[in-house]
């Protein structure tokens, strides 16, 4: 049986699939990775792929001029909802699925969203084909966003939320979804971030110590949660047909 070809898009080199990649694996996607920090360049297209997946980064989704990347990334994005591909974007990658479908992204006005939280899945997520299964629950996330969806394109359909963030989670047509946090995140990479946004954190007067810690405690429990979504997001890119070639 053929492995399901998933298109990941990677913005920078702390920021890849984490904890998510043994479970994708293990559910059968062959993962293809592109972006500028592993030297290959995001695709045209996404013909002969099953799925994409689009990761957080730094930047923010229109940052075009100094993420030359990013334009090609919303094509896929939006030729993914249109042509029914199972899509995941992440952080960046959902504020990027917004940009492409004409929603709105903006700063925080409140401030950011930061370490680990929760978020709550309403019962709409009932019979979702990825989130279903939390359903009317509040899981463990990591936070790491300063920008925010504040509306999502017509077409879209809200699961789930929180006291900071309106739209945590949403599916735009039948195969597409986006999730504020990180799902792929555990304590290292909090680490690595901390390291990385040290002088932001101190100015909002956060601890990063406090912010690993919390991280760290919760690993357990953000695995069981994380990497079941990510076994039945490989279930949907295995049943999935390829992107048909360009006419």
């Amino acid at each position: 049986m053929s492995r399901a070809r998933v298109l990941v898009v990677e913005h920078q080199e702390n920021a890849g699939l984490g904890l998510l990649t043994s479970s994708l694996v293990e559910g059968g996607a062959e993962l293809d990775i592109v972006g500028p920090d592993v030297g290959r360049a995001v695709p045209e297209s996404l013909d002969g792929y099953d799925a994409l997946i689009v990761l957080g980064g730094a930047m923010g989704p229109m940052e075009d001029d100094t993420s030359p990347w990013l334009p090609a990334t919303r094509h896929l994005l939006a030729t993914g909802i249109e042509q029914q591909v199972p899509t995941l974007g992440i952080c960046l990658g959902a504020q990027l699925m917004v940009s492409a479908t004409g929603g709105h992204v903006r700063t925080m006005p409140e401030g950011p969203e930061i370490g680990l939280h929760s978020v709550a899945f309403s019962e709409t997520a009932a019979g979702d084909p990825l989130f279903g299964e939390l359903s009317a629950t509040s899981v463990p996330v990591v936070q790491w966003h300063y920008l925010e969806a504040d509306r999502l394109p017509e077409q879209a359909t809200l699961l789930a939320s929180s006291a900071a963030c309106a739209n945590q989670a949403f599916r735009v047509g039948p195969a597409a979804w986006g999730v504020q946090f990180h799902p792929e995140a555990l304590g290292q990479t909090a680490a690595e971030w901390v390291e990385e946004d040290e002088e932001s954190l101190a100015e909002l007067g956060i601890e990063g110590d406090a912010v690993i810690r919390g991280v760290r405690e919760a690993e357990p429990a953000l695995t069981d949660v994380w990497s079941e979504l990510a076994r039945r997001f490989a279930k949907l890119a295995a049943s999935s047909e390829p992107a048909a070639a360009s006419s």
